[in-house]
């Protein structure tokens, strides 16, 4: 788990749900399909969205635009807006 954002009204975490940690449990786990997702917490509203597959994909893809042209903060809010608009999970443990 990897904190990428946090400010006053989002948080967001970058989830390897299955990642080995070390060579070893790899070979013992053998092949797997990867799982990796983000998990978006809107601080205001104390709802939290998790984006996976095609969503944690495209969100991916935001992110390394923002590492080639780094953002305002506002910018980077007015993104997390628009996923935060899906979250309909109440935030129980953060």
């Amino acid at each position: 788990m990897h904190m990428l954002y946090d400010s006053d009204a989002f948080a967001v975490v970058h989830i390897l749900a299955n990642a080995p940690e070390d060579a070893e449990a790899q070979r013992l786990l053998g092949p797997q399909i990867p799982r990796h997702g983000f998990e978006i917490v809107d601080k205001r509203s104390g709802k939290e969205v998790y984006l996976d597959g095609s969503w944690a994909e495209m969100f991916q893809e935001q992110i390394q635009a923002w590492q080639q042209n780094t953002p305002s903060q506002e910018e980077v809010e007015d993104t997390l807006e628009g996923y935060a608009s899906l979250a309909q999970m109440p935030v129980v443990m953060h």
